[in-house]
């Protein structure tokens, strides 16, 4: 095992690096945590932390989650925190103080940009982008393939946290494979976005937006089908 380590670093018990792995200053990395071959943890990044609850939240309290397991070739981020029970397939990029959360996977080669929040219990696909501090609310799939621009907000709660009607409503939203979100979009809890669906800028989705269709403006709605040539399918 060849590990290149930097200053102050904490390494839980039971962790398991691969081949080839760097770690810069000041990271932590929790208790049982797998690390793949030639994986970078930059600078004051934490990984395997479990999630904390706060007094007043209705989510239901969680104990001790299992590890964190990131695979081979993935680069972790300046102060970006990985939680305890994400998993990261191989080649994943997470940005600088970028968050996921706990009870979230992510698949190979996506990017998940800089201050990127994925928030628990999501699911996102391979060769995705999620660009620089798009929001993706927990409860939320997304498919292979699907770009989120910049400043991106999804959400899953309907009665913006008033009334017991609330608690077993939240919904998060999913974009199938080739969905596309223009920045600053706003997506309404439990949308479904289709197959190579795509966003306008700055538009928001308060209908589900249809296999190949561009929805535009607030409330979205739709504009044309996509060209032939931005079609997932039609791509080399």
């Amino acid at each position: 095992m060849t590990v290149q380590k930097g200053q102050n670093v904490v390494i839980g018990d039971d962790v398991k690096l691969g081949e080839n792995v760097t770690i810069g200053h000041n990271v932590v990395i929790y208790d049982g945590v797998t690390i793949g071959n030639h994986c970078i943890i930059q600078d004051n990044a934490v990984i395997g932390k479990q999630p904390t609850r706060a007094k007043n939240s209705i989510l239901p309290e969680v104990k001790k989650l299992p590890p964190t397991v990131i695979g081979s070739g993935v680069t972790i981020g300046t102060s970006a925190i990985i939680y305890a029970n994400a998993e990261l397939a191989d080649d994943v990029f997470v940005a600088d103080l970028a968050t996921v959360r706990e009870r979230v996977s992510i698949g190979e080669k996506t990017i998940v940009g800089r201050g990127v929040s994925v928030e628990n219990d999501c699911t996102v696909g391979v060769k995705c982008k999620l660009e620089t501090n798009c929001y993706i609310t927990a409860y939320s799939e997304l498919g292979d393939n699907v770009f989120i621009a910049p400043y991106v907000v999804t959400t899953n709660d309907n009665y913006m946290a008033r009334s017991k009607e609330r608690y077993d409503k939240f919904k998060g939203v999913t974009i199938k494979n080739g969905g596309r979100v223009g920045a600053n979009s706003t997506i309404l809890p439990g949308k479904v976005i289709e197959e190579d669906g795509t966003v306008a800028a700055a538009s928001v989705v308060t209908k589900n937006v249809e296999k190949e269709n561009l929805v535009v403006g607030s409330p979205a709605r739709v504009l044309r089908k996509v060209p032939e040539n931005q079609l997932l399918r039609n791509q080399d």
